[in-house]
């Protein structure tokens, strides 16, 4: 018994007590155990896998009660078990934060992983040494059910996910061959796994551009086309359904008329010429109009576009300089001569319903211009005079008037509002604080507006915000602001020059939310750039907050991390306490990071390189053990960026001094 016991301590170091295993199974278990299952896609599957976290639970709860030793061939069985509740439990999530119509695109292979689970469970309970166990007969009886089911489990495939899959990927095979998809039938498929609304296509839309980056290292350039044409495909049916339809769809409240009128247009036989549809919505362009990109599209389906706040062009990805909408005469009349010889009915009145009124889309916006000019006024009153619950209501929508804009951050700050933001920035109201704070951060987005703040003594008050915010959302905030800010010359004098500024963000940076981690590290960066502010962030700590996060998988603030460690290394001792902490991380990081982390990553070596007192010898030494780590160096010095080149090539030719000096000792 005392050599199992032993060579139970030489597999699992990690654990300190069989009873730390069984509280943390515990967890785990009661974790998934009390998940919700899947709606609309593996429904079954998710549902089965809680059912056998509720089998499981009573195990553990019998095991933390009971004094007696384990048997150590059941921790081999525990530790199997952990990792499958634990990857269940991620699945699960991620198919409840994932694309729904990639769900339903992998229907089998995400079967398949839910089936393994399954497998995995039955495998771990193989070597449960159940008879040995002190546990009641119930538990045990218990055990032993889900023990049979997990060995008997077959892989299940819903048969309707399954159909719903061959008939979207026909669309969207048809759609990549360039033909006219089937809107109606893409509507009924998105309805029946959940995605009903404009918004549900837009979250469908942004949740496959996701996916795009995380099958960039793995899918292949098949699996990335097959997105892509996805996306094209999602795009053109919400336009299609909820946008160039909406007037329709309203005057005669009639869904049915909307899809009839789809499926008229969709199932017609005339062929109509590329260049006489719209790129968004993929029809026959009725009024088209040029945006600043230089590129056509049919004005309803670019205003929309507009509209939803996209300020790039749909077709190049380049940003507009303006918003103006200017009439293409010519591509109109050649559509109007088209639609004449085909005997394609357009209905004028129709179209110049959709016309705007004289001076197209530049009388538009200086209307808004004024109307914005009016609002500020109006609500910097608001603020002057007004009582407490007006104030905070002002401030709520001056909040949202700066988002919506750069011209309306100027006519705010034209209106005066900074000054009276800032003093209810030490307001005893949580909501009136936030709303303040919140407001001069969109503000600052003016560089303008940077200087105005600082001016109006605003850098203070946001740091005692930041210290102490009567909520969460207002201390981050706050450190967004000040991130911003010192992104100018004289902001980052007076955020850096005020006594708990540094030792504020670096809290954040230690306990907040993964957002406000990522705006007191931004911060910090900018603060970094002055060798005294740099000196006051290592000594506040803040090498040792940043060197745990890399570690961090739940932090998610990766690449700005190593972006304040690659300046902070530049200070000696912050180069000794990352090479003591960090140096693991960042070599790993050199090999496995996104390419903006690779950069930072070979930044914090070459800073790390020119140290003495140890430090560059240690680095060197590091290096040469792991040659995956050179060849990921070789890698950045062949295909990085040029600055990420230039310091990859300095870290190389440190090691060949290294390499050198190591064979003559």
């Amino acid at each position: 018994m005392a050599k199992a016991t032993s060579n139970f301590t030489t597999f699992f170091p990690l654990i300190s007590s069989p009873l730390t295993l069984v509280q943390g199974l515990l967890e785990s278990t009661k974790e998934l155990a009390s998940m919700d299952k899947l709606h609309h896609l593996q429904v079954r599957n998710s549902s089965a896998m809680i059912r056998k976290a509720k089998l499981l639970q009573p195990l553990f709860e019998d095991l933390k009660e009971t004094p007696a030793p384990l048997p150590p061939s059941s921790f081999l069985c525990f530790r199997e078990l952990i990792d499958a509740i634990r990857k269940a439990k991620k699945l699960i999530n991620e198919c409840k934060s994932g694309s729904r119509v990639w769900n339903l695109i992998q229907i089998e292979p995400i079967s398949s992983r839910f089936h393994g689970l399954t497998r995995d469970l039955g495998r771990a309970l193989d070597i449960l040494p159940l008879s040995l166990l002190p546990i009641s007969s119930d538990t045990r009886e218990q055990v032993e059910l889900l023990h049979r089911h997990a060995r008997r489990a077959e892989l299940f495939i819903d048969p309707q996910s399954s159909y719903l899959r061959l008939e979207l990927l026909k669309v969207a095979n048809n759609f990549h061959s360039k033909l006219n998809p089937d809107i109606q039938k893409v509507a009924e498929i998105m309805e029946k796994i959940g995605a009903s609304g404009p918004s549900d296509y837009e979250s469908e839309i942004q949740r496959l551009e996701v996916e795009i980056k995380n099958q960039a290292g793995t899918g292949g350039l098949v699996v990335i086309s097959k997105l892509n044409n996805l996306i094209s495909l999602i795009n053109h049916c919400k336009f299609a359904i909820f946008s160039t339809m909406t007037e329709i769809h309203l005057n005669s409240g009639k869904k049915g008329e909307t899809l009839q009128r789809i499926e008229s247009f969709s199932g017609s036989s005339l062929v109509i010429p590329d260049e006489f549809k719209c790129p968004i919505s993929l029809d026959l362009m009725r009024d088209p109009v040029i945006v600043a990109s230089g590129h056509t599209y049919d004005r309803p389906a670019i205003a929309e576009w507009i509209n939803f706040g996209h300020p790039t062009c749909p077709k190049s990805g380049q940003k507009l300089l303006h918003m103006a909408l200017i009439p293409n005469f010519a591509l109109r009349s050649l559509i109007h001569q088209w639609c004449s010889d085909n005997n394609v009915f357009i209905d004028q009145r129709e179209e110049e319903k959709d016309l705007p009124a004289s001076g197209d889309h530049i009388t538009a916006t200086k209307r808004a211009a004024e109307a914005a000019e009016m609002a500020a006024a109006f609500l910097v009153g608001k603020l002057a005079t007004g009582s407490t619950d007006t104030q905070r209501q002002a401030a709520l929508e001056l909040r949202l008037l700066a988002k919506a804009g750069m011209h309306n951050r100027h006519a705010i700050a034209e209106a005066g509002a900074i000054p009276f933001l800032t003093s209810l920035l030490s307001s005893h109201d949580s909501r009136t604080q936030e709303h303040a704070v919140t407001a001069l951060l969109n503000l600052s987005i003016n560089s303008v507006n940077r200087d105005l703040i600082v001016d109006a003594g605003g850098v203070g008050p946001t740091v005692e915000v930041l210290m102490h915010g009567l909520c969460t959302e207002a201390r981050e905030n706050a450190a967004a602001a000040l991130f911003s800010l010192s992104a100018s010359p004289a902001g980052r004098a007076a955020v850096g020059a005020h006594p708990k500024a540094v030792s504020g963000l670096v809290a954040l940076l230690q306990d907040g939310t993964p957002g406000g981690k990522r705006d007191a590290a931004t911060a910090l960066h900018n603060l970094a750039a002055c060798g005294t502010t740099r000196a006051r962030i290592v000594n506040a700590g803040a090498v040792g907050v940043l060197t745990s996060l890399l570690v961090d998988e739940r932090a998610g603030v990766t690449d700005e991390v190593l972006g304040l460690l690659s300046v902070l290394v530049w200070s000696g001792e912050g180069a000794k306490e990352v090479t003591e902490g960090g140096i693991e991380a960042v070599v790993e990081l050199v090999r496995v990071g996104s390419e903006k982390g690779r950069e930072y990553a070979v930044g914090v070596l070459a800073g790390l390189c020119r140290v003495e007192d140890g430090v560059g010898e240690r680095v060197g030494r590091r290096l040469m053990e792991d040659a995956r780590s050179v060849l990921a160096l070789q890698r950045v010095v062949v295909g990085g960026t040029p600055r990420a080149r230039r310091k990859a090539e300095a870290v190389m030719r440190f090691l060949g001094r290294y390499c050198s000096q190591s064979h003559g000792r």
